[in-house]
């Protein structure tokens, strides 16, 4: 478990690094400046729960039980998210209006809640060692 949150949260940290640069560098000349900060809001929370994977991968403070349920709240939650924001950022860009499911954006932001509150739960029940 421990490696796969590990590679996990390594992923998202490429990824994350991948599109920031590509809303510097190649937003600029397609979208208006709110768009690209947008787009750089979906950037920073996928970063930011990279890092949480790979923090709660390296550590011991909540059972693997516990990780597993973060691994699958962090992964859907920032697919929900940071992909949605990055397909309402760039909705101009493509055929498909992702207006439509505007609604999952907060659907993501709650599953990381979520993810956050189960590691709570997870280092609250822990037992001393």
């Amino acid at each position: 478990m421990d490696k796969k949150l590990l590679v996990a949260g390594s992923i998202l940290g490429i990824l994350g690094i991948i599109l920031g640069a590509f809303a510097a560098h190649g937003l600029e000349k397609l979208v208006d400046a709110n768009a690209i900060k947008s787009f750089e809001t979906g950037v920073r929370y996928q970063l930011y729960h990279g890092f949480f994977l790979l923090i709660l991968g390296g550590t011991s403070f909540v059972n693997l039980k516990m990780k597993n349920i973060i691994f699958y709240f962090v992964l859907a939650g920032v697919l929900c998210f940071s992909g949605s924001i990055y397909g309402l950022a760039t909705n101009n860009l493509s055929s498909f209006d992702f207006k439509t499911i505007a609604m999952i954006t907060p659907l993501g932001g709650l599953l990381l809640i979520i993810a956050w509150v189960v590691m709570l739960i997870g280092i609250l029940r822990k037992q001393k060692d």
